[in-house]
């Protein structure tokens, strides 16, 4: 289905071409040469473990004249930048000087960033520290695995279709499922092992049309333009985030700014969007945001039988009332819709095969950070809630899958991190989430859902429950020599709808920095998970047989900073999975699905018995090679990994596991030669992914043959795209407009084959080729 989504972006680009062509662009480029446009950074400079402010930081622009103090709560403003992309420098004595680059400048409205300094002890005044763009993690207890991308490299990433899950996918160890959808790999885990925090809330999906008891989807509902950081731990992280065996994702959506009322109008592939942000007082600040898809009349202009469409809106204001409060509000909704024309037989045919969700969704919290005399301490309540009503037709359109369920879960989260003692820090916290809306009303056909000896099994569930759990930790991380850090935490799990189940898991980490510029780390523990909600109603007994599983994880790496603004990191690990749930119908399986546009391909969303008995690996080398926007004009990265992931289902049998990609490998690179101009090359390479082929004859062709599970492996994939932003002042507005060219050398790459059930036999399932697609986004 998602493929003839990607189709209809070649005609916007015509479009959008033709339109472009007209407006008067040249006449700006020459004003933009001679008026010397200026525009101003706002920002705050605080601690990396306490949070506090950081008085008296100077920050500079490289290479020009604006500079300024920080002030009594941390912030500054740098007034008559430069239009463009400009790197700050901050320094502070007793904290090591940070170079924060990639900050867009514009004219229309102030840029606003956070910088984070890390306290290395006092400093000479005369001792020269050099600057670096690698800042402190945070936290700060995770030495390994982690990759932090700022606004602009989020922003920028080709072929990532402004979607925040498609940029962070290039960093080392991650794989996607395939190119119509944002499910991320890592590790060789499944996409619902993955942890994704906003704002201090844990989100079960970001996604429009998201996979309901997994991560991904097509697209984030997520708008780029508020994120000030996106941070992934694929390994080895504290024992502050949980309840995920895979990665952690925490994304920071920034403050809007607090000098003057400024907004945007954007318009991309596959949405126009409008933004609006700016001061609330003396000490508040806001932005919001709406986007509305125009898929609908695009799929309807062309004739497609069925019609997506999608809205969602942001609101965030944050308030600073004294130097040691700030409370903050955000709110996230969207609903996506499927609708379809089924007055042709060729339609219903085609309709057949394409699962049809409406979702309606959002997620709201309630943020207030108090800082203490040597420390922190955050509460966030929290609110999500999610609506599925979904279902397929067969081509008589009676009905072969029809789901309407409600997930909504409220959390409490408080997290206190103190400076205990000289190079002592502890951490402590405790989430309650109780799930107080979990309603379940679904039929499934018997043909789709079969036990192992092909006998049809229909379900039709009609349920409801509540689910409470909490989560309490503490760790401590020790400055134990100048040299030597070492962190060791426990983390506790209590699951009351899972019988009670408590779940202990022990973490630590250690690193040395063998020289100024080298630094090996080791990081271990235990991570535990919770079976999706969905999968408790799949059979009458998973409630009493599942119970939460487990991976063991050690990750060790060695960092090497050459220069200011280029790393190298090398990193080993290995995962061991027990108890994870195991397909009773499909006794060569454990369940590790991604997302479902066809249900009668197999069994959807868990709706089958499970049991916690599987087993299973993971363990492989990676290299990792980044260049940060410096003085230089180029930046990049570069990653390679090598991985071999095997689970045992029910039958004892090592298979491959479902994302088993022995071979991964990213790169970007990209050039701005002045302040109109960037260009960018983004190249992905990977191993097939295994597949199960079909069963070819017999009253059981066209259902998967699990004799034969994960046999088959596509073939490689490969694809390079491209994008080029342009700049354009238009007095005291900016517009940027982007080219982006998706998988420009217009190669073919196939994913498991699809069931043709007019001839009876499995086609290949080619993806598009060359895919264009421009966007454009005016600030005012």
């Amino acid at each position: 289905m998602w493929h003839s989504v990607r189709r209809v972006r070649v005609l916007w680009c015509w479009l959008t071409l033709v339109l472009l062509s007209g407006l008067p662009l040249q006449r700006s480029a020459a004003q933009e040469a001679t008026t010397g446009a200026t525009g101003v950074i706002t920002g705050r400079v605080i601690a990396a473990v306490t949070e506090a402010p950081v008085v008296g930081a100077t920050v500079r622009v490289i290479g020009q004249a604006p500079g300024a103090q920080t002030d009594s709560t941390g912030r500054f403003v740098l007034r008559g930048v430069r239009v463009g992309i400009a790197t700050i420098e901050v320094r502070r004595l007793g904290y090591a000087p940070v170079l924060r680059g990639d900050i867009a400048v514009s004219p229309a409205k102030p840029a606003e960033v956070l910088v984070v300094l890390r306290d290395v002890g006092v400093q000479l005044e005369n001792v020269t520290v050099r600057p670096e763009a690698f800042p402190a993690q945070m936290p700060t207890s995770t030495p390994v695995s982690t990759q932090r991308y700022d606004a602009e490299e989020v922003r920028r990433q080709p072929g990532a279709q402004e979607d925040v899950l498609r940029a962070i996918s290039i960093a080392p160890g991650v794989g996607v499922t395939s190119a119509a959808r944002n499910d991320i790999v890592v590790r060789g885990g499944a996409p619902f092992e993955n942890l994704f925090v906003v704002d201090n809330i844990e989100v079960p999906n970001i996604n429009h049309f998201g996979s309901q008891g997994s991560t991904g989807g097509p697209i984030s509902l997520i708008n780029i333009r508020f994120i000030e950081s996106a941070q992934l731990s694929a390994g080895g992280f504290g024992a502050r985030l949980g309840d995920r065996t895979s990665s952690a994702t925490t994304l920071t959506l920034r403050e809007g700014n607090r000098e003057r009322i400024a907004g945007e109008l954007n318009v991309a592939a596959t949405q126009v969007g409008a933004v609006l942000e700016g001061p609330i007082g003396k000490n508040a600040s806001f932005f919001a945001n709406v986007r509305q898809s125009y898929l609908d009349l695009l799929f309807k202009a062309i004739g497609l039988s069925f019609i997506p469409s999608y809205t969602d809106a942001t609101v965030k204001a944050t308030w600073r009332p004294t130097r040691r409060d700030a409370f903050s509000a955000l709110t996230i909704a969207a609903r996506g819709t499927i609708s379809f024309d089924n007055t042709t037989d060729s339609a219903r045919v085609n309709n057949s095969q394409v699962l049809a969700p409406t979702q309606d969704q959002y997620f709201s919290g309630l943020t207030w950070k108090r800082l203490l005399t040597r420390g922190v301490v955050t509460t966030t309540l929290g609110r999500t809630w999610t609506r599925y009503v979904t279902e397929q037709r067969d081509s008589l359109l009676a009905p072969v899958f029809a789901s309407r369920s409600t997930e909504g879960e409220n959390s409490l989260r408080t997290d206190v991190t103190l400076l205990a003692g000289r190079g002592v820090e502890i951490e402590t916290g405790t989430i309650f989430k109780y799930a107080s809306d979990l309603r379940y009303d679904a039929t499934l056909a018997g043909f789709v859902r079969r036990d192992a000896n092909g006998v049809p099994r229909p379900l039709q569930v009609d349920t409801n429950f509540t689910a409470l759990r909490n989560g309490s930790y503490v760790q401590a991380t020790w400055q134990w020599q100048p040299r030597i850090r070492v962190s060791g935490g426990l983390r506790s799990d209590w699951y009351r709808f899972l019988n009670n189940a408590v779940r202990l898991a022990p973490r630590a980490s250690v690193s040395a920095q063998l020289s100024p510029s080298t630094t090996l780390s080791l990081a271990g523990g235990r991570y535990w998970q919770a079976p999706s909600y969905i999968w408790l109603v799949g059979d009458a007994g998973n409630a009493n047989r599942l119970t939460p599983f487990r991976a063991d994880q050690l990750v060790g790496g060695i960092t090497r900073l050459l220069g200011s603004d280029l790393k190298v990191q090398v990193e080993v690990y290995g995962k061991r999975y027990a108890d994870y749930p195991a397909r009773v119908f499909r006794p060569q399986a454990v369940l590790s699905p991604s997302g479902f546009d066809d249900v009668t391909t197999d069994i959807p969303f868990g709706l089958e018995p499970l049991q916690s008995t599987g087993t299973g690996s993971a363990y492989g080398a990676e290299v990792f090679v980044q260049k940060k926007l410096g003085a230089s004009p180029w930046y990049g990265q570069l990653s390679a990994s090598l991985n071999r992931t095997r689970f045992e289902g029910l039958d004892g049998t090592s298979t491959r596991g479902a994302f088993d990609t022995p071979l991964l490998t990213n790169g970007v690179i990209g050039w701005r030669p002045n302040a109109k101009w960037e260009l960018a090359l983004r190249v992905r390479g990977a191993s097939g992914l295994p597949y199960t082929p079909f069963v070819l004859n017999g009253a059981l062709a066209g259902t998967l043959d699990f004799a034969q599970y994960n046999g088959e492996r596509t073939s490689v994939f490969f694809a390079a795209d491209v994008r080029a932003d342009r700049r354009f002042l238009l007095r005291n507005r900016q517009l940027i407009a982007f080219v982006d060219l998706q998988n420009v050398t217009n190669r073919a790459n196939n994913s498991a084959p699809q069931w043709n059930p007019r001839l009876r036999r499995p086609d290949p399932n080619t993806g598009i080729g060359l895919l264009p697609s421009i966007g454009l986004n005016f600030e005012f």
